[in-house]
């Protein structure tokens, strides 16, 4: 069954099977966890494949709009969310 995350801004066959294999089946999934939650959850799967890249597209993919046209301050917001704390 293909999946609709695949017509959100942002995502590609790669971006869906791994998001999939994390349990976000479909966009409404997505919108639920959030991209915070998401990016924790493909960082935790592929931590050498995921970058923060992937938390801007998910963002950019739930606000309808490429990840490099963020508002401005949204990256650092994201970024700072995601810190790895000491």
């Amino acid at each position: 069954m293909e999946s609709d995350l695949i017509k959100l801004k942002n995502i590609g066959p790669a971006s869906v099977r791994q998001l999939r294999e994390v349990g976000i089946e479909d966009a409404a999934a997505l919108r639920r966890l959030g991209a915070i939650a998401a990016y924790r959850r493909l960082k935790h799967a592929f931590p050498r494949e995921v970058s923060l890249v992937m938390l801007y597209a998910l963002e950019g993919a739930l606000r309808n709009c490429h990840w490099n046209r963020l508002p401005p301050g949204i990256k650092d917001k994201l970024r700072a969310a995601v810190a790895p704390r000491s």
